[in-house]
């Protein structure tokens, strides 16, 4: 007789809690913590690992290979394409696989495990002058690990690059076993490998076939900008790139390997930097301009348009700063560095001087003012997401990349296959580098509104492609992407892709679905045309959301501002390290305690013990991009859940006190 699905899942967690001193959970309400990320999409996983050890990874996985069980590697879970969500074995390495083994100013390098925070890369390096120079928005809170997952970038990376020029080497655990150190190799590195005859030598001549059968049409087809993130990168096994099997897997979204270490490059950290912050007639005429822009030699290179500003100000987000825009209604933040602060202010009047009358200018050298106008950029995400009056805007288009010198054709032609559309989004980005994100107000609940998406997507899609652009240009291809890949790469390719990752992956269990042969966009929606949200009569009014409490648990889009160390928002996350504690979690907790039909179901009780480490401290309520105010939604929970239950003695001294103040 055959056993159950969840007969077998738990001899799996029974199997893995022999196996790993960590942590096996697969509960209900566990896996609905992991069950998305910051996309538009959602999984159930099997179960959760949080392993305490490299070697807790490589007993998991080789328990996980026993039960012919798929799984994936996660961080921070905050990419945008849905790529850290899958019904297989999740493994967060963000608790405890956070050391920093070894930092070498000397030669620049730093080995470390996965789970490190980027921001505490850069701290440690910055005490010796140098940084790790990708610096995506969530520095504060994604990991390495997942920024190599990704091929994460940021603001300066018309300077640093993308993560892949920051990665030396990797130490790597394939599905099958396999735990090597991969990076460039030289030849006489590569005959000694096969000549000693196994797993590893099989996967190396398998590597080497591929891209020497390949080797024209990757040099070919490959798209030729500084933002290609979208596929695998068989251009970094090519014989001049070293045959580099550490930056061929940056990038891979855990469909290939695991990362157990990594050695990474750093940077000399400039010393100095003053902003130019450039107004133009409109969002198309600054982005005309970004090739001029390029020759003076910016470290960073930002733009955003009118409607980014306006739903800032709506927001009420930065009220103070707006004034210190030039007027305009496009810009262009360009910083620079120098030697000193003198340094690095002429080479921002040196551009300023050279871009003429057309345009108007301002120059900051102050820290505090350059804060100022970076906080209005990085405000793009909170200010469009949920504008009052205006539907959701979701992601789903968010990260679309051209060569910088088309950049202007491109937005022209983006919002007005947008119009066609009947959609209205900001536009803003890493211009320098031709990345452009955006939030468009999807209709992702109705199966018009998500034909609609699907419709336009892929006319973005094509629109991106015919500019000699890449799909994804800094998040990654996960599912949101994915499925798009053969109308970039055509059937050679994508022949190539599957070939590379069959060499790393033969049983193809590492994160199936994901960035290649990928679900399409429009399957494991979180909302969806099975969205069907409890009603529920609440004591609060929730004014801001129209569908009330339910409407309220979808404000959190994933981005995890609650699990960085800085600022008030989440004291109980910063204590425990456990996403149940931080807001993202609790507001996923109450979003799929809410559904009805085929969800996780995490129990009252699990939500209740996940809300009471909170504070009510309000820290998310205003720090919170999306106002996600768990006090309140714990305060409108805690109601119902002790309708017909006695509560703890201290609600009852304290809610009586009125009364016991008088004896």
């Amino acid at each position: 007789m055959n056993s159950t699905p969840e007969a077998e899942a738990q001899e799996l967690s029974r199997q893995l809690q022999r196996a790993c001193e960590g942590e096996v959970r697969f509960s209900g309400s566990d896996r609905a913590l992991y069950s998305t990320d910051a996309s538009n999409y959602r999984q159930l996983p099997l179960g959760v690992v949080i392993p305490r050890s490299i070697d807790d990874v490589v007993a998991a996985t080789e328990v996980c290979r026993q039960h012919g069980a798929s799984m994936f590697m996660r961080g921070a879970g905050t990419s945008l394409a849905g790529q850290c969500c899958n019904d297989g074995v999740v493994l967060d390495t963000s608790k405890y696989l956070d050391r920093l083994v070894e930092l070498d100013p000397d030669a620049r390098t730093a080995i470390l495990e996965p789970g490190v925070i980027c921001d505490s890369l850069r701290n440690a390096a910055n005490r010796y002058g140098l940084t790790f120079g990708p610096d995506p928005a969530t520095h504060d809170r994604c990991t390495i690990g997942g920024m190599i997952g990704n091929n994460s970038c940021g603001v300066r990376s018309v300077w640093a690059g993308k993560t892949v020029e920051n990665v030396e080497e990797l130490e790597i655990l394939t599905y099958g076993g396999l735990r090597t150190w991969v990076g460039p190799t030289a030849e006489t590195d590569y005959e000694r490998i096969i000549g000693s005859r196994g797993p590893e030598a099989d996967l190396y001549l398998g590597l080497r076939a591929l891209v020497d059968g390949n080797a024209a049409e990757i040099r070919h087809h490959f798209p030729q900008l500084p933002r290609r993130v979208s596929g695998y990168n068989l251009d970094e096994l090519l014989p001049e790139r070293g045959f580099n099997l550490a930056r061929c897997l940056v990038g891979s979204e855990s469909t290939c390997a695991i990362v157990l270490r990594a050695k990474v490059k750093l940077l000399t950290n400039p010393p100095a930097h003053c902003l130019a912050v450039l107004g133009f007639e409109d969002v198309y005429a600054a982005a005309d301009r970004v090739p001029e822009i390029l020759t003076h030699s910016p470290i960073g290179l930002e733009g955003m348009d009118d409607y980014l500003v306006h739903c800032v100000r709506t927001m009420k987000l930065s009220l103070q700063d707006l004034p210190m825009l030039p007027g305009g209604r496009g810009w262009l933040l360009a910083e620079f560095a120098g030697e000193d602060a003198g340094d690095a202010r002429r080479k921002a009047e040196e551009l300023v001087a050279a871009m003429g009358s057309a345009v108007t200018a301002r120059i900051f050298d102050d820290p505090g003012e350059q804060a100022r106008i970076w906080h209005i950029r990085k405000s793009a995400l909170g200010a469009t997401s949920f504008v009052p009056h205006q539907p959701p805007a979701w992601a789903g288009w968010e990260d679309s990349a051209v060569p910088p010198d088309r950049l202007g054709e491109y937005l022209r032609g983006l919002v007005r296959l947008m119009d066609s559309y009947g959609y209205k989004a900001a536009l803003y980005g890493h211009f320098g580098d031709g990345c452009v994100h955006t939030r468009i107000p999807f209709d992702l609940r109705t199966a018009s509104g998500i034909a609609a998406f699907r419709s336009f997507v892929e006319q973005a899609a094509d629109l991106t492609l015919s500019l000699g652009g890449s799909l994804s240009g800094e998040h990654g291809d996960g599912q949101a992407r994915g499925y798009l890949l053969p109308r970039m790469y055509g059937s050679r390719l994508m022949e190539a892709f599957r070939t590379f990752k069959r060499l790393w992956d033969p049983a193809g269990k590492m994160n199936p679905g994901k960035l290649l042969d990928a679900y399409p966009v429009d399957e494991h929606l979180r909302l969806g045309t099975a969205y069907r949200p409890a009603e529920v009569t609440t004591l609060f009014s929730f004014p801001d959301d129209p569908e009330g409490f339910a409407g309220a648990t979808t404000r959190c889009v994933g981005v995890g501002r609650c699990r960085s160390d800085s600022g008030t928002m989440c004291p109980s996350y910063m204590v425990t390290r456990e996403e149940k504690h931080s807001t993202r979690g609790r507001a996923r907790l109450l979003f799929e305690l809410l559904q009805e039909g085929p969800r996780a179901q995490p129990d009252e009780e699990g939500v209740r013990e996940a809300l009471d480490l909170c504070l009510a401290c309000k820290g998310c309520k205003s720090e919170c991009p999306e106002s996600v105010d768990i006090a309140t939604y714990k305060a409108e929970f805690l109601a119902h859940y002790y309708e017909g239950r006695l509560r703890p003695r201290s609600a009852y001294a304290l809610g009586l006190i009125q009364w016991w103040s008088l004896i």
